[in-house]
């Protein structure tokens, strides 16, 4: 049986003070509601450390919304994975559809990412999508598996790993993919892994849907076989919203 996870990507939102905050009111609850789903919240890096204090007893995964793919070097602006480590992270959230659409990211920088995360012990949420046009085009299963293939390029071990499905045209649009399109992908995505890795590997796989989850729509969305929790964008900034996706999971 699958464990499901649900993490919060609060993105380029929340001051110090203000993620401390809003930590702390989840903490709250997630540690005293008796939460059986794993739970992760992805703040700024100026926050991480901070939020980290306030959420490490509630088990609470601390979790990092990107790295870079060398430990160290002139890279200026960049975090390495062997950093987010360091400062507690449990997670990093690699391949956000913003990330390939604003930042230029490519599977294969994606790919490096990963390999590098997992090897500093990091776990990794590798995120994968489809745009509105791929969609409408019909091609969503190929575009879907060549991000997983190149994703997955010479990784061995996936025991660390979760895959993020979130269709680009549902990322902060208020659309949402219905529970069976969704359902049809995350199978897709599972079936190429077991491809890749083997069937064993693959029924242990994690996927979460990432496409604009909410409190009125995830208990039908986390129902579906092959869909194992959330990576929420928006709703994560609100306590009762987080909860009660959270809750959805259980």
């Amino acid at each position: 049986m699958r464990r499901k996870i649900v993490v919060g990507n609060w993105k380029m939102n929340n001051t110090i003070a203000e993620s401390v905050e809003l930590a702390t009111a989840i903490a709250e609850k997630v540690g005293n509601d008796g939460v059986t789903c794993e739970v992760g919240i992805a703040p700024t890096f100026p926050a991480l450390h901070e939020v980290g204090k306030v959420i490490e007893w509630s088990g609470i995964a601390l979790t990092a919304q990107n790295c870079h793919y060398e430990n160290d070097g002139a890279f200026t602006g960049e975090v390495s994975a062997r950093m987010l480590a360091a400062a507690g992270c449990r997670y990093v959230i690699l391949g956000h559809s913003e990330r390939r659409q604003y930042f230029g990211e490519t599977s294969r920088i994606v790919n490096l990412k990963v390999r590098k995360a997992l090897a500093e012990g990091l776990k990794v949420i590798m995120c994968v999508g489809e745009t509105l046009e791929q969609r409408e085009n019909g091609v969503t299963e190929a575009v879907i598996t060549e991000q997983v293939k190149e994703g997955l390029a010479e990784v061995s071990d996936i025991t660390n790993l979760v895959i993020a499905y979130e269709p680009v045209w549902a990322i902060g649009t208020g659309k949402t993919a219905t529970s069976e399109q969704a359902q049809e992908v995350h199978a897709s995505i599972r079936a190429t892994v077991a491809g890749i890795c083997g069937e064993q590997a693959a029924s242990h796989l994690r996927i979460q849907y990432g496409g604009s989850v909410k409190a009125s729509n995830a208990q039908e969305i986390f129902s579906m076989p092959d869909i194992d929790g959330g990576l929420i964008g928006g709703a994560s900034l609100k306590v009762e919203d987080f909860m009660a996706i959270v809750n959805a999971a259980g």
